[in-house]
């Protein structure tokens, strides 16, 4: 697995903090919110960090035995949230960190499709929190958790498309849309 320096920045201090809390969410949402509060320029770095933070958020959790599906939906909607605090783009951040998340999880050998479903879910989960596009950050999700998916592989492309089909909590005919024009 190779990371880039800020994932495996994040990755460690992720590490560091959870060993020491009972509360591995919470500590992720926190590592995460504060390392894109910490990048000054969202237009341009800042957005490109999203997809690096959210995987180092993943293989944090993989190496502390958290559930990935349960880590992923809660990192993938604090790096959104992250973003819309610092008057970032929500939107360009849901399909960053959807395409994070699922990198993250074909690295350490998680259930991507699974993964790609909770990333998708926490980005609309945060849009709505934030008073953006519910229907705009599960399009831009899963264009994001796709992408990240065939650069993996045809196999794993194909799971993730099917698991987002199958996946009850997300907006079918946005998601068909996306996996149909993919």
């Amino acid at each position: 697995m190779v990371l880039s320096k800020l994932a495996q920045e994040v990755s460690d201090a992720l590490v560091a903090t959870v060993k020491g809390t009972d509360d591995v969410l919470s500590a992720v949402k926190n590592q995460v919110t504060g390392a894109l509060k910490d990048v000054t320029d969202m237009a341009t770095a800042g957005l490109d960090a999203v997809s690096d933070v959210v995987h180092g958020s993943v293989s944090a959790a993989s190496q502390v035995g958290a559930s990935l599906t349960d880590a992923v939906k809660d990192t993938v909607s604090s790096a959104v949230q992250g973003v819309s605090e610092v008057g970032g783009d929500v939107l360009a951040a849901a399909s960053k960190a959807a395409h994070g998340a699922v990198a993250g999880a074909a690295d350490v050998g998680g259930d991507v499709a699974q993964v790609a479903v909770s990333a998708v879910e926490g980005a609309v989960e945060a849009a709505g929190s934030v008073g953006a596009s519910t229907v705009d950050a599960a399009r831009e999700a899963a264009v994001g958790a796709v992408k990240a998916a065939d650069e993996v592989s045809d196999e794993v492309g194909k799971s993730v498309r099917e698991a987002l089909m199958a996946a009850a909590s997300l907006p079918r005919d946005v998601i068909e849309k996306v996996v149909k024009g993919s």
